[in-house]
């Protein structure tokens, strides 16, 4: 086998190796089921080591709008008890950082949490741009003046989220692995992790 041939393989098997031991490390995953009724799909673990790593570099109060995958695998023990997780799934109501939240009333958000977080992930579980309005009608209301967002969707959206939170598409693409299509993660700021390209996901 040529040399090239053998750096390839080493480096795919080293990708393999790497996503296996985060998810075997991330607890979340290992104990949360992806519920079908409420359409959730959980990134893979290597790319919530890399959102994490983001979110904490960026953020000292956020807001997890339908992304409890990534604010339950926060590292950073201040920032988790500082943020917040919106989202509609019962199974967290005894969590003291969960707000019952649904997109269908999207301003139905405590006044003491208007413009309070300087980061706002999202990851609604519908594309159509209706959803997507409420999802930005709730992101406006929770973000502080100079804010931050990340988001995740399909790529058809760009134009309409540019319009509604002036947010641009990265080059880190998420890995949704029961997911059949590819979503594109956007952001309304320069960002360093999500300027690289994720291993996970073939470039044609």
């Amino acid at each position: 086998m040529p040399e090239e041939g053998r750096n390839v393989g080493n480096i795919i098997d080293d990708q393999t190796r790497e996503s296996k031991e985060a998810k075997q490390a991330n607890s979340f995953l290992r104990r949360t089921l992806e519920n079908p009724n409420l359409n959730q799909y959980w990134y893979s673990a290597y790319t919530i080591d890399v959102l994490v790593k983001e979110i904490e570099d960026n953020a000292s109060k956020a807001a997890f709008l339908s992304t409890p995958s990534l604010y339950f695998s926060l590292n950073d023990k201040q920032l988790k008890d500082n943020s917040y997780v919106f989202d509609v799934d019962p199974q967290w109501q005894k969590h003291p950082n969960f707000v019952r939240w649904d997109f269908n009333d999207p301003v139905n958000i405590p006044e003491c949490m208007w413009h309070a977080f300087d980061l706002v992930l999202i990851d609604p579980p519908f594309i159509t741009p209706e959803v997507w309005s409420k999802y930005a009608e709730a992101t406006i209301l929770l973000l502080a003046p100079g804010g931050k967002i990340i988001l995740s969707t399909v790529q058809e959206r760009g134009e309409l989220l540019k319009q509604l939170l002036k947010v641009e598409p990265q080059v880190f693409e998420p890995s949704i692995p029961k997911l059949v299509y590819q979503y594109t993660l956007f952001a309304n700021y320069q960002s360093r992790h999500l300027s690289l390209h994720n291993p996970e996901i073939y470039q044609h």
